[in-house]
């Protein structure tokens, strides 16, 4: 039986990537695509406590100024533990039985959050090292919008404020995302303009997506 596809979703927060993910994935259902979907951090046992992290749900103790949140060096080496768990459990069983997983963020957040947040560029091999065995994506579509845009998106999102919410560091992001392939040789990475209605945009994602996918 031929694997499945990964197809994975990248941008900055408020750039669609959860949205267009599930878009997706009903769009290739109504196809009739074996397909599935799922995101990281995953909901594993790492992954829901990375997501309580994200929130400020979680944060350490005895630090001297009062809680923090863990440091960049900490938080990758929890999303490639999640991550490897992840694809050991879910992924690659599902991969491996001819179904499509598209997936809203991979290990693109990890390298582009964690040097950005305060590892710096001399981070980015190294994070690229905790994650060597991570299958590759057949497809990353990178949503790109301008950060004012996404600015105004997180404005409007429901829930509670995440860690990397920071206005100037999501704008350092957007930059970084710009220039994503770099960073990821020989990857088939796609930028989709992002800004537009949801129907517009969607219809780029699916655009793309049929490059790797028969529909």
């Amino acid at each position: 039986m031929p694997e499945g596809k990964l197809i994975v979703l990248e941008g900055v927060d408020g750039a669609g990537t959860t949205t267009h993910a599930r878009l997706l994935y009903e769009h290739l259902r109504r196809l009739h695509v074996p397909v599935h979907a799922t995101a990281q951090p995953s909901h594993g046992p790492i992954g829901s406590l990375l997501r309580q992290v994200l929130t400020g749900r979680m944060v350490g103790g005895h630090a001297p100024h009062g809680p923090q949140p863990p440091v960049w060096t900490t938080m990758a080496l929890l999303f490639a533990a999640d991550r490897m768990d992840h694809l050991e459990t879910e992924l690659l069983p599902t991969l491996n039985e001819g179904i499509t997983v598209v997936c809203d963020r991979y290990d693109h957040s990890s390298v582009a959050y964690q040097s950005v947040a305060g590892g710096g560029p001399e981070a980015i091999a190294w994070i690229r090292e905790l994650n060597r065995h991570a299958r590759r994506p057949d497809l990353t579509l990178v949503l790109c919008v301008p950060p004012a845009v996404a600015a105004a998106r997180r404005g409007q999102r429901q829930g509670r404020a995440e860690i990397f919410d920071d206005d100037q560091l999501q704008q350092a992001l957007c930059a970084f995302y710009e220039r994503l392939g770099e960073h990821f040789p020989g990857e088939r990475i796609v930028p989709i303009d992002a800004v537009g209605s949801t129907e517009e945009v969607g219809e780029r994602v699916r655009a793309a997506v049929r490059a790797v996918v028969a529909t």
